[in-house]
């Protein structure tokens, strides 16, 4: 009787997050939020808490971390690759909290659900990330997708909210309809869902049916979309546009990041060895998304949607890495992760502090003169830009150069190539930015007070950015040990 029972240890920080998950929205519903000020008092309580436990998630990750532990019928895996990225969600999703705190209070939608909702999409991208099977994936992609949905919409009482959770959920759902239909068409070719059992059926030389590829290739479509990669971006700017800022900075990182590291697990360890079949169309999504958001970001005149483009362009570059299809290629896609996690949330933390009395404002061109308002946002905004373009010795030159080089050790030198002249587009409208900060004459001062968690996010993320060519050891050699695990080394 007692060998049924499944070995719940490789997913205990899961099961721990569920349970608090729904401690917390019990206890939040028992708070009194009808008495003057209570409501608020509640959304502090709870987001606390929902800290305190995503910092318990994180010991419980560091327990089951070094070894590749299976449970549920291989449905879940805990190996190197889902710890090195459950670390980079989990510290996402506690950065988006604190950064949630000051601003919801600000502009009147300061419930407790918040955090729970955070919570949740969290649990959902750690399912994601240690998915052994593709039935496992999508139960976690939706869980992730469900809270997302709702947290787009949070601010329900503005017009643009409403919209963009609107077109995220539709579109949304388009897309797990596409990936669903292209999981059966594997499964109908293949007999199974496991990735292990996918990956010993189907070698190089193996006569694949087409209809397999076809199945590939709706899943590709599936999650590109959630990646945001061309074509299938079009959500991107209006949701970051509509949705509270702290909740856009939340969607540039964590969910990009699970739905990368999903991408990676299902394209190299089921259909690894089948390559050729899928490498042309990674390629072109690659090139067609680093275009577009170099390009498409010149003309943008509001900085959310700016950096909605600017992701979409970032997608492109990681997806370079997919393309080499090798060792190099996925540690490089790791590095970059991980450095974008830092640039991306001290860039928003910096678009957190444009507020005039209690309006945020979101134009490039609020920003002028802030060299001389906020002299330190102005210096940390300017480390953020110029890292994001690619400028040494700053972290983001090395995430590029990393995979810039597994490019080039694959052969893919035309991918290499465009990838820098993106790179090179791209820079105008980041250092477009410092030269609105440093040069355009201040106009309207921008608030002076800064919250100190929104302070403490900036410095945190500009020291990581400034000083990672010091001390890169501790990424790069996690990256390695991640990649390695995922090829069987």
């Amino acid at each position: 009787m007692m060998s049924s029972v499944p070995n719940v240890v490789p997913a205990l920080p899961e099961i721990f997050l569920a349970l608090a998950a729904m401690a917390l929205l019990m206890l939040g519903v028992f708070q009194k939020t009808d008495e003057g000020d209570g409501e608020v008092r509640a959304f502090r309580l709870i987001s606390r808490l929902g800290m305190i436990s995503l910092v318990l998630v994180m010991m419980l990750v560091a327990t089951v971390s070094g070894a590749t532990l299976t449970t549920f019928g291989g449905m879940f895996v805990s190996d190197p690759f889902a710890v090195f990225f459950k670390v980079l969600i989990v510290l996402a999703s506690l950065m988006a909290l604190i950064l949630s705190q000051d601003y919801l209070e600000n502009q009147k939608i300061a419930r407790f659900e918040y955090a729970i909702l955070i919570l949740l999409a969290t649990l959902g991208m750690m399912m994601m990330v240690s998915a052994g099977n593709l039935l496992s994936l999508y139960m976690g992609l939706e869980m992730q997708s469900l809270s997302l949905y709702v947290i787009a919409t949070f601010n329900r009482d503005d017009s643009r909210s409403t919209e963009a959770g609107l077109k995220y959920f539709v579109l949304g759902a388009v897309a797990s309809g596409m990936l669903l239909y292209g999981i059966s068409l594997v499964y109908g070719y293949a007999g199974t869902v496991d990735f292990m059992a996918l990956g010993s059926m189907f070698k190089a030389d193996t006569h694949v049916p087409l209809g397999l590829i076809i199945g590939i290739v709706f899943m590709l479509a599936g999650l590109s979309f959630k990646v945001s990669a061309v074509p299938f971006h079009m959500w991107t700017p209006d949701v970051y546009e509509g949705a509270p800022t702290p909740v856009t900075a939340f969607f540039s990182v964590g969910p990009k990041i699970a739905a990368m590291a999903l991408f990676v697990r299902v394209m190299i360890e089921p259909f690894g060895d089948l390559f050729q079949h899928w490498q042309q169309i990674v390629v072109l999504i690659s090139i067609a998304s680093m275009l577009l958001g170099a390009f498409a970001a010149i003309s943008q005149t509001n900085i959310k949607r700016m950096m909605a483009y600017s992701s979409i362009g970032h997608v492109g570059y990681a997806m370079i890495g997919l393309a080499a299809a090798d060792e190099a290629g996925v540690r490089g896609i790791l590095i970059y992760m991980a450095i974008y996690l830092f640039m991306n949330m001290g860039a928003f933390a910096c678009i957190l502090t444009m507020r005039r009395g209690d309006k945020m404002v979101e134009n490039i061109s609020d920003l002028a003169g802030m060299s001389k308002s906020h002299p330190l946002v102005a210096v940390a905004l300017a480390i953020f830009m110029f890292s994001m373009s690619g400028i040494p010795p700053l972290a983001g030159f090395f995430s590029k150069l990393y995979i810039f080089y597994a490019a080039i050790e694959s052969g893919l030198y035309a991918l290499a190539i465009i990838g820098v002249l993106s790179s090179v587009v791209g820079a105008f409208y980041y250092i477009r930015i410092v030269k609105v900060v440093y040069f355009d004459d201040l106009t309207e001062p921008l608030d002076s007070p800064i919250g100190r968690e929104v302070g403490g996010i900036i410095l945190v993320s500009a020291l990581f950015v400034l000083l990672f060519f010091v001390f890169p050891g501790t990424i790069v050699d996690g990256a390695s040990a991640a990649t390695a695990a995922l090829f069987g080394g």
